[in-house]
């Protein structure tokens, strides 16, 4: 497959998902060229997103989307060879992060050290503790209103070492795609090769349901586990903020 095919579905992946958990909550808009999703008292989506290349002219419409709906991110996909990313930059926003966006042609399953227990949240209770533990793993919350929402739209797992829940990792699948989102283990339990066997976990589950490339957004702290797992850098995402 060709590396724009994948930067396609990587992006197609990631921005369904924020569509997809959005909806329920009435929280996904579309304005175009942009769409946006802002679910309240959640840190997530909240997203302002775009497939083509922006010029100047869309910056009033992206600062009245923001003005109405304060705190969404922009990510920016470093993908078009304009650096239009400049209009972000000349005009008050910052880089929140920056993420290296992914693909995993699969093949064959792993060997799991079966050290883990994954349980699929499908209850109340287990959104609770998804929604409070992701947290220590990331700089923003998932609302427990948006998990229970979307039991049956995303698979979220909860991750657990000696019955204790020490991680959280999010399924997403779009055809012959699945998206790893959302893997994290808490500050206390890492070092330990807790993420890399919750991404053995993901990428075996991916292949059970028939994927082709498993798809994913490495932050630096995960990025060195993912490319000795395979996985191949196709683009650079910034996240900007105002």
């Amino acid at each position: 497959m060709k590396n724009t095919d994948l930067i396609k579905d990587n992006i197609d992946n990631l921005t369904t998902l924020w569509r997809t958990a959005a909806a329920p909550l009435l929280s996904y808009h579309k304005n175009d060229p942009f769409q946006f999703s802002q679910i309240k008292n959640s840190g997530w989506p909240n997203r302002l997103w775009f497939r083509e290349d922006i010029t100047e002219e869309n910056l009033p419409q992206i600062l009245e989307i923001i003005e109405q709906n304060p705190g969404l991110v922009i990510p920016y996909w470093d993908i078009f060879g304009s650096n239009s990313n400049e209009i972000f930059e000349k005009n008050g926003f910052e880089i929140r992060n920056q993420l290296v966006a992914m693909a995993l042609k699969l093949e064959e399953k792993f060997a799991l050290r079966n050290i883990l227990s994954f349980k699929r949240v499908l209850n109340e209770k287990d959104a609770i503790t998804w929604s409070d533990i992701y947290p220590l793993s990331f700089n923003y919350v998932i609302s427990k209103e948006t998990i229970v929402h979307n039991y049956e739209n995303t698979k979220f797992y909860l991750v657990h070492y000696d019955e204790k829940p020490i991680g959280t990792l999010n399924l997403f699948q779009t055809g012959n795609v699945m998206g790893i989102h959302g893997v994290g283990v808490i500050p206390e339990m890492r070092k330990r090769g807790f993420a890399e066997e919750i991404m053995k976990f993901a990428i075996n589950e991916a292949i059970d349901a028939h994927c082709n490339y498993a798809q994913l957004q490495a932050s630096p702290l995960g990025k060195n586990i993912y490319t000795r797992l395979g996985f191949e850098d196709l683009f650079l995402i910034k996240n900007y903020f105002l």
